[in-house]
């Protein structure tokens, strides 16, 4: 699947037990008061039996009908969602995979937006809601949501999912602004694990995440200088440290010293940069998303390979990075797809190439 995601308006881009009555009756007994105690336990034995059928179905009745459920805290504050929940929207990219890998079944969902690595694209029963520029959002109230994961390219329409399905709790887990990157991806895999029941595969998703995280920081040399490029259309943009798209978090998360240091936003191209300023920045790492590798190119454009758009510059043949192997490519479905999975992915891959060094 390829869409076009160039222009983003909106967004950015969680037993009865019945008491056994033992009666002891003694072998002298006269024959009456054995049958008048056997009949008192008969009488017992039978109230107890109806007594437990009448408490199990009116307990089985409630269960149904309130069911379980868990306050997991998500970016609004407490929420109280069903466990497990019958009909799931997702709308957050992020959390795609994580639900893909844990077989959670979807109702609804941005299905538009899913790279095709996600299999929840070959699943024709789950109603899509579209690309975040023109979502069919009235499509959800087929769905019947008692949960809606949503953020990232949705977050801007949480009242509309609000006032559509005023009855479906509405989580949503994106990473806050201001608080550590790493540990808000760990924070909403924790949520969701919560919510679907699936602890210790969170776990064990953020203990891979903390393993990576650590490989590179052992293996980082803060001599060396960083920078990081979104290449879409075939053109480079800059990353800003910090608080760039995809990758400047990275920069906080393991400490690197950056190349070049300019205002810049966090728009999902990066922002216009001259090869000539990457040139002279001397970086001896550069980091490369490849926004076209996960959408494809514009249309009326040909695709061009970020690895081609950056190793076939004439200008950046001298770059440290490029002479010495050290540019380093997202997953190829990175922009759609920014999971926990894909950074801790990522992260390995810079860990692999300090390692060599």
């Amino acid at each position: 699947m390829r869409v076009s995601l160039r222009h983003v308006t909106r967004g950015t881009d969680q037993h009865i037990t019945i008491p056994n009555a033992t009666r002891t009756l003694t072998m002298n007994a006269t024959r009456t008061y054995r049958g008048l105690a056997l009949g008192t336990i008969a009488a017992l034995t039978l109230a107890a039996c109806g007594s437990s059928d009448d408490e199990g179905s009116g307990s089985g009745e409630s269960s149904a009908a309130s069911g379980d459920t868990v306050t997991i805290t998500d970016n609004d504050g407490e929420k109280e969602v069903s466990v497990p929940p019958q009909s799931v929207v997702a709308t957050d990219n992020r959390t795609f995979e994580t639900l893909d890998s844990w077989d959670v079944e979807l109702s609804a969902a941005a299905v538009s937006l899913m790279p095709d690595t996600i299999s929840y694209t070959e699943d024709q029963d789950i109603v899509d809601l579209g690309l975040h520029t023109e979502p069919d959002l009235e499509a959800v109230v087929a769905a019947e949501p008692d949960l809606i994961i949503n953020g990232q390219r949705y977050a801007d329409y949480a009242s509309d999912f609000e006032e559509l399905v005023p009855d479906a709790t509405l989580v949503n887990l994106d990473p806050r602004e201001g608080e550590p990157f790493d540990e808000e991806l760990k924070r909403q895999t924790s949520a969701l694990g919560t919510i679907f029941e699936k602890e210790s595969e969170a776990d064990d998703l953020n203990s891979a995440l903390d393993e990576s995280i650590q490989r590179v920081e052992d293996a980082y040399d803060d001599e060396q200088t960083v920078m990081a490029v979104i290449v879409s259309g075939g053109e480079i943009g800059y990353v800003v440290p910090s608080t760039g798209r995809t990758m400047g978090p990275l920069f906080d998360i393991f400490g690197f010293t950056p190349a070049l240091e300019v205002e810049g936003s966090d728009d999902h191209q990066g922002d216009d940069i001259s090869v000539e300023a990457i040139a002279d920045s001397e970086p001896d790492i550069m980091l490369v998303m490849d926004r076209d590798a996960a959408v494809g190119p514009e249309e009326g454009q040909e695709y061009q390979p970020a690895a081609e758009v950056i190793e076939e510059s004439e200008a950046l043949q001298d770059v440290p990075a490029v002479q010495d192997d050290k540019v380093i490519y997202m997953p190829d479905d990175t922009y759609t797809n920014e999971s926990i999975q894909t950074y801790t992915e990522y992260f390995n891959s810079i860990a692999d190439e300090l390692e060599q060094s």
